[in-house]
């Protein structure tokens, strides 16, 4: 993990388009290789609006809650996102949303991402959040190993995540602890596994098309 001197976090190396590995890589150029990275600590100042928030939020949550709350600031492509340990998350929504300087009110949704090659935090959800008060949109994110993926629900602070804590637990399977109904949303409830994870098969069926049958990703060929 960077320091806060802006530069990227490079967690691994990716061959090929999609970094398909034993499953046929039908992307066309299986030779690519790039390094996986994201993006570093930031330092200060942060500019716009940024410095405004995470000043009031540390003002908020105390120096020592702020040191226990907050993994790291970044900003990337001009978006503030908060990295929060998963432990903290509701307090620190709690107070995004209710200090009156702050008012992030509304929580446009739930994203999950995996990324294989962070260790220990291979699962990370983001949530956007947006202040209709102030105008103002920033990023919360939270990671969590693959071998214990639970983080707390924030359905009694935004209600709204309901349905897309559902999702992100269907595709990707991190448990949010207090949701009151942690269903599968979109795949069967007897469904093995779950489809948006980089680590599961490509499968599928094969599909007629023009007159020909093409058939499912994980049969097609390799470019390697």
């Amino acid at each position: 993990m960077s320091d806060g001197d802006g530069r990227p976090e490079v967690i691994g190396v990716r061959h090929g388009m999609f970094g398909v590995d034993g499953s046929g890589d039908t992307s066309g150029y299986g030779r690519l290789v790039r390094p996986v990275a994201l993006p570093g600590s930031s330092p200060r100042p942060y500019g716009g609006y940024f410095d405004d928030v995470v000043d009031r939020l540390a003002t908020a949550l105390g120096d020592d809650g702020y040191a226990a709350a907050i993994e790291r600031v970044v900003v990337f492509r001009d978006e503030l996102t908060l990295e929060v340990f998963r432990g903290q998350l509701p307090a620190v929504a709690q107070v995004l949303r209710d200090d009156p300087e702050l008012r992030f009110e509304l929580c446009l949704g739930v994203s999950g991402v995996h990324y294989p090659e962070d260790a220990d935090r291979e699962l990370h959800a983001v949530y956007p959040l947006m202040s209709i008060t102030h105008n103002r949109r920033i990023r919360v994110e939270v990671a969590t190993p693959d071998a214990d993926p639970h983080i707390p629900s924030l359905f009694r602070v935004y209600p709204t995540t309901d349905w897309h804590e559902r999702e992100t637990y269907d595709f990707f399977g991190i448990i949010f602890d207090g949701h009151p109904s942690l269903t599968r949303i979109e795949m069967p409830d007897d469904w093995v596994g779950h489809p948006q994870r980089k680590d599961y098969p490509l499968g599928g069926i094969p599909v007629e098309y023009h007159g020909a049958e093409i058939p499912p990703p994980d049969q097609r060929r390799a470019y390697n």
